[in-house]
């Protein structure tokens, strides 16, 4: 397949699917961190359009995500930024191409509004595919199956959690980069899942 990682620098699910034998892309704005795979480093519109027979797509999520609604009424300027992130999210959630997988955290109803109603198909967690860490993560999946676990790690925290269930990745310039990247077992599972 020909298949697109949109909004992905860490290369991790572009590797995944090339291992494969499939002809992957990432595209993001910022450099790949694998300098040895195929990148297009600049505006996913760039390449949107081309002919893809799958698109993976990581879309910001700064002004989606529930763990932040509290910054909507804080800060008045960032309705607007929900905005533009929407328009970019619709972007894929639109998109002809014939199979998508939207990637996300937990979306707070505004943003839900904004992207047509459209809520979530799946929900899944790093711990289910091998990770001693936890953070919910929604799929918003066309002509795709739900992702299915693969190793499966039961604890009461996570290496990743505070006592009261918080990420426990402290302050710093990088710590969004740090939060964004996929887990590579789920990584391998969208490559064989979605073979």
């Amino acid at each position: 397949m020909k298949v697109l990682v949109a909004c992905e620098y860490s290369g991790k699910v572009r590797d995944a699917f090339a291992s494969k034998g499939h002809d992957a892309l990432s595209c993001d704005l910022l450099p790949n961190d694998n300098s040895n795979g195929n990148h297009y480093q600049g505006d996913v519109r760039d390449v949107l359009y081309n002919e893809w027979d799958l698109i993976v797509a990581h879309p910001p999520c700064t002004y989606f995500a529930n763990s932040g609604v509290h910054w909507l009424h804080k800060d008045p300027s960032r309705w607007e930024k929900l905005d533009e992130s929407a328009l970019f999210f619709n972007l894929f959630l639109n998109h002809p191409c014939e199979k998508i997988a939207i990637e996300n955290p937990v979306p707070h109803k505004y943003a839900i509004e904004r992207i047509g109603g459209q809520k979530y198909s799946q929900t899944i967690q790093p711990w289910q595919f091998g990770h001693d860490a936890s953070k919910r993560t929604c799929l918003w999946l066309k002509n795709l199956p739900d992702l299915i676990p693969t190793n499966i790690v039961k604890k009461d925290r996570y290496s990743n959690q505070t006592p009261s269930g918080q990420n426990k990745l402290g302050p710093s310039a990088d710590r969004w980069k740090l939060r964004s990247a996929t887990y590579q077992g789920i990584a391998d599972a969208m490559a064989t899942q979605w073979d």
